[in-house]
């Protein structure tokens, strides 16, 4: 009981000093650990520390629950604090990863991803991020992606059978259910994530990194041909031109009027049911249909990450603790507990019973991230991505348009170098 105890107190992070002693008066050697507010359930991190400390008899887990607001600065400060003093294993963004590369402060994981990890079946948009050029510092720890959400009812008033697994007949099935007072899909013309897949799908970059200078690639053939289908899908129904998903949020369109379908990650169910209770049972999911029907088109892939400081006071033990949440043991047990994508394509089985979750690890199993560059976080701060989508929706020449937006992602990334 008394151990029980012990680490409850620790997993809330709490700073008491008997945490550090067993019964008997064993010391134990202190592994902190920055978790993100809601990455993990109270109970999954309970029983996850009574299984860690069971099987580690000489570590102990000090688990500390970081806010998301300011978590760049912070983190940065606790790369650079002395040796000891700060966390052993911090869990980042998957594409926050670059941002701390640079520093040169990640400790190198690329040997333990490849012995012992099982790195070749990470998904990609988790594990891109975490490498800066053959050297692995951050380790895929879940995923969570966009999918189609549709109405069950009214695919059936309109006479389709079954999810499209093709993008020409998803804008087939999408003309039939936009018309008779139905949005076939509500698709604001500012989400540039969903543009992003589109994009991906078609060979297209948002950038590229030639001769060690990073360019906007929005202008090229591959490019366009994703932005042309955004356009034709975006116009089958009524979302606005100059706004992005969540203004207004895209899930109280759905729960409010007749719309067939929107492009989000499966959590959005939830929050739609709660404000129309009358949709419980109609919702649906399928993934974003690819070019093909050989696979689901390819999506941005969201999630996290965990990275171990150099700064740490034990590598050894911090990679224990990397390795127990990454395995399979926990990583699935997280994405049952979560509805998250396990971390490795050989785990999707272990969601397929959830409907929502199983479509996201079918886009996941081939998703990506943005650019792997640390500067890229200044073009999302002024994003000239999504002026560029709402003047082409508008009418404006694409081919114009997305070379002056190039210019910008071009000048953003090279403003922040040094």
């Amino acid at each position: 009981m008394r151990r029980r105890l012990l680490a409850l107190l620790c997993v809330t992070g709490s700073l008491v000093s008997a945490c550090g002693v067993l019964p008997g008066g064993h010391d134990r050697q202190t592994v902190t650990v920055w978790l993100m507010k809601d990455s993990a359930s109270d109970d999954f991190l309970r029983r996850f520390t009574e299984d860690f400390e069971r099987t580690h008899g000489d570590l102990r887990l000090d688990i500390r629950i970081q806010e998301w607001t300011g978590i760049v600065e912070k983190v940065r400060k606790a790369l650079k604090a002395d040796t000891g003093d700060g966390p052993d294993v911090i869990e980042v963004g998957n594409t926050q990863v670059p941002l701390y590369v640079e520093d040169g402060r990640l400790t190198d994981l690329t040997l333990e991803s490849m012995r012992d990890w099982g790195k070749e079946h990470w998904l990609p948009g988790l594990a891109e991020p975490g490498k800066d050029g053959n050297n692995q510092y951050g380790v895929p720890w879940y995923a969570a992606n966009r999918v189609v959400i549709y109405r069950k009812d009214l695919f059936e008033e309109a006479g389709i059978t079954a999810p499209p697994k093709t993008r020409d007949a998803w804008l087939a099935d999408t003309r039939k259910l936009n018309s008779a007072g139905s949005q076939g899909i509500y698709l604001a013309g500012q989400d540039w994530y969903t543009l992003s897949g589109f994009i991906w799908d078609e060979g297209g970059e948002l950038a590229e990194k030639k001769d060690y200078d990073w360019r906007g690639t929005l202008s090229t053939p591959a490019a366009l041909r994703g932005m042309d289908f955004y356009r034709r899908l975006q116009a089958l129904g009524e979302g606005p031109v100059d706004a992005d998903e969540e203004h207004p949020p895209q899930a109280g369109v759905f729960a409010g009027g007749k719309v067939a379908q929107i492009i989000g990650v499966p959590g959005l169910a939830q929050s739609i049911v709660r404000q129309n209770p009358g949709l419980k049972g109609k919702l649906g999911f399928f993934p974003v249909p690819g070019r093909t029907a050989a696979r689901p088109g390819v999506v941005f892939t969201g999630g996290s990450d965990l990275v171990v400081p150099r700064n740490t006071g034990d590598q050894f033990a911090a990679t224990a603790v990397v390795g127990a949440l990454t395995g399979a043991k926990w990583d699935t047990e997280l994405a049952r507990t979560m509805n998250y994508v396990p971390n490795k394509t050989t785990l999707a089985a272990a969601v397929a019973g959830e409907e929502g979750v199983a479509a996201m690890a079918a886009g996941a199993a081939h998703g990506r991230a943005t650019p792997n560059t640390p500067q890229w976080a200044a073009v999302e701060a002024d994003n000239p991505i999504k002026g560029y989508m709402t003047r082409v929706l508008g009418g404006a020449d694409a081919a114009s348009e997305a070379r002056r937006a190039d210019r910008r992602i071009t000048d953003a990334l090279a403003e922040n170098l040094g």
